[in-house]
């Protein structure tokens, strides 16, 4: 789909308009407390993107204490099956595949003609990204009809975080089209991992709306807006996540890009660009040392990574 008069049109606005002020306005916005207020807001956004209520833990709409809490709610146990065979790969969100593949030349696809580098999604750090050179990704986009929160693709040990500043701009098909290196450029918070399948990353961007991103082990994460900040987590303060569980959660909606090393999974056949997807559903799986190379989405011919 091209981006029509109307993309263009908004997206040069937000160019012009103070992306952090609007943020800061919708994060006390959605956790009004005023009923009339947060049940009008939750009852336009239940209709306007025919949410279903009976799959959330609390289907009552107007019980919500705010409307980032309605927006941000849990799901019954059984909504969400997690795909538990040996070695299978969960999808860490509900939404739309954007782009799905393999990382070459230091390049990931944004949009079709469109890409941006692995080092500067990264923040800059050269050691991160050689670690993941040549390696897998894929980037998923919720909508506001969208379960909001964020899961583990595979078991692992949490090693460390950084909170990399930037635009806050509309993370849509279309804003993606418009903005060279959106997802370079855009918030983010980059959640590393010690999984079967090696160092894992798990990438919560932000986007316009989105009135902050949060962990379970840390809360609402910021940081300081002219550098990206670090927290190394040592072994006797490391957290184990299984797979399936949370991990985090966007207060409005975004984002969501994960990254894994050169020849360690592989992607599923139908697991590919404009696929709706649901978290904990199957959409990989950890390649064995043995394993020929997949004819879906081939990787780079350079040396596999160590």
């Amino acid at each position: 789909m091209q981006p029509g008069l109307k993309d263009k049109f908004l997206t040069t606005a937000l160019k012009l308009l103070p992306q952090h002020l609007l943020a800061a306005g919708m994060y006390r916005i959605a956790r009004s407390t005023w009923r009339p207020f947060k049940n009008m807001l939750i009852r336009e956004a239940v209709s306007r993107y025919a949410v279903d209520m009976f799959e959330a833990e609390n289907p009552s709409p107007s019980s919500y204490p705010c409307f980032n809490a309605f927006f941000t709610r849990a799901l019954k146990t059984d909504a969400r099956p997690i795909a538990h065979q040996p070695g299978a790969i969960a999808c860490p969100c509900d939404g739309k595949v954007s782009q799905v593949g393999y990382i070459k030349q230091g390049k990931l696809i944004q949009a079709k003609g469109h890409d941006f580098g692995l080092l500067q999604l990264l923040g800059g750090d050269e050691e991160l990204s050689d670690t993941f050179a040549g390696g897998a990704y894929s980037t998923i986009y919720l909508s506001p009809r969208d379960y909001h929160r964020v899961h583990m693709p595979l078991s692992g040990r949490l090693r460390g975080m950084i909170f990399v500043p930037g635009d806050l701009f509309s993370v849509s098909e279309a804003t993606a089209q418009l903005v060279p290196n959106l997802f370079a450029r855009n918030e983010r918070l980059i959640c590393g991992f010690d999984t079967a399948a090696g160092p894992m990353l798990v990438i919560l961007v932000g986007a316009i709306f989105v009135g902050s991103m949060e962990t379970v082990w840390a809360g609402e994460v910021t940081g300081p807006k002219n550098s990206p900040s670090t927290w190394l987590y040592e072994k006797d303060h490391k957290l184990f996540l299984k797979k399936g569980e949370e991990m985090g959660r966007f207060n409005m909606g975004s984002t969501v890009i994960t990254l894994f090393p050169k020849n360690r999974i592989s992607w599923d056949k139908a697991f590919t660009p404009g696929v709706k997807v649901r978290m904990g559903q199957r959409i990989g799986s950890i390649r064995h040392p043995s394993k020929r190379r997949s004819a879906h989405h081939p990787e780079p011919p350079h040396p596999a990574a160590t």
